[in-house]
C-alpha cells in the first residue's frame, strides 16, 4: 500500500500537466467548433481540401456542423494523448527507480518484486482512469453552451470508454518495456515511437484499402470513432483483443522483472 500511495503522489504532477494540456486542447477545439456549428456552408470549405488529408483526420466520416461529428474528429487526439500519457506512466513507473537511484529503497521493503510491479501498475491505472474522467468532465462543461442532445452524451461516453481501452493497451506495453529493458533510458522514447508507428498504421489503412490488414496491429483502429458512432457500441471482439494484449504484456512484465538484474 505504501508503494501504491507513493507512486500516486509521484505521478500527481504529471497528471496535472496532462490535464492542463487536455483542457487547453478542448477549449481551443470547442472554440473552433463555433465556426462550424449549424453552418452547412463551412462544409464546402472541406471539399477544397485533398481527400487524403481528410481521410487522415477522419473528416469525411463526420458532419462537422454537429457537436457529435466534431467530437468524432477530436477522438484521435484524445486517443493519442491518452496513449502517450499511459505509456509513459507504465514505462516510467519501473525504470525511474533505476534512473533516480532509488531502486534499493524499493527492494529493502518486505515485499516481493511482483508486489512492487502490482502496486506501480495499479497506480498508473488509477492515473489513466483519472485522466479519462478529467477529459470527460472538461468536455461536458465546455460544450454546455451548444445544448448537447442525448445522442452526443452517449457518443461521448463511448469515446471515453474507447480512450480508456487504448490507454490500457499502451500502459501494459509500457510496463513491459519498463520491466524488461536493461537500458532503462530508452523505455520512454521507444514507447513514443511505438505509439506513433501504430498511429501511422491506422492512417495507412484509411488511405489504402490494401493495407486493411494493418488494423489488427494498431489499437487506434480497434476503436474507430466512425465505427462506434454508426453502431452505437464498441466492438466486443476488439475489446477482447485489447484485454488479451494487456494480459500478455503484464504477465510478461512480471516474469521479466523477477529475473532481471537491476542497476543500483
Amino acid at each position: 500500500m505504501n508503494i501504491f500511495l507513493r507512486e500516486l503522489k509521484a505521478n500527481f504532477k504529471s497528471l496535472l500537466i496532462w490535464s492542463g494540456i487536455i483542457l487547453l486542447l478542448i477549449v481551443i477545439a470547442v472554440g473552433k467548433f463555433a465556426a462550424f456549428a449549424g453552418d452547412p456552408e463551412m462544409l464546402k470549405m472541406l471539399d477544397t481540401m485533398p481527400p487524403a488529408l481528410l481521410d487522415t483526420f477522419g473528416m469525411r466520416a463526420f458532419n462537422l456542423t454537429t457537436l457529435t461529428g466534431f467530437y468524432g474528429v477530436m477522438f484521435i487526439y484524445f486517443g493519442l494523448m491518452g496513449a502517450i500519457a499511459a505509456a509513459l506512466w507504465g514505462s516510467d513507473s519501473i525504470s525511474k527507480e533505476e534512473r533516480d537511484k532509488t531502486v534499493e529503497l524499493a527492494l529493502v521493503l518486505p515485499v516481493s518484486r511482483s508486489q512492487v510491479v502490482t502496486a506501480k501498475a495499479l497506480a498508473a491505472l488509477v492515473n489513466c482512469v483519472a485522466f479519462v474522467l478529467i477529459t470527460w468532465g472538461i468536455s461536458l462543461i465546455a460544450v454546455q453552451s451548444y445544448t448537447p442532445d442525448p445522442a452526443f452524451y452517449k457518443f461521448l461516453a463511448l469515446e471515453m470508454q474507447a480512450m480508456l481501452a487504448i490507454e490500457v493497451v499502451f500502459l501494459a506495453v509500457g510496463l513491459l518495456l519498463g520491466c524488461g529493458l536493461k537500458h532503462y533510458k530508452i523505455a520512454g522514447p521507444l514507447m513514443v515511437g511505438i505509439i506513433l508507428t501504430t498511429y501511422f498504421m491506422s492512417v495507412a489503412t484509411a488511405l489504402d484499402k490494401r493495407l486493411d490488414w494493418l488494423k489488427y496491429l494498431t489499437p487506434f483502429k480497434y476503436f474507430d470513432a466512425a465505427g462506434f458512432l454508426q453502431s452505437g457500441r464498441l466492438e466486443r471482439g476488439y475489446l477482447l483483443l485489447t484485454a488479451g494484449i494487456a494480459a500478455v504484456c503484464v504477465t510478461a512484465a512480471y516474469q521479466l522483472y523477477r529475473r532481471r538484474d537491476l542497476y543500483i
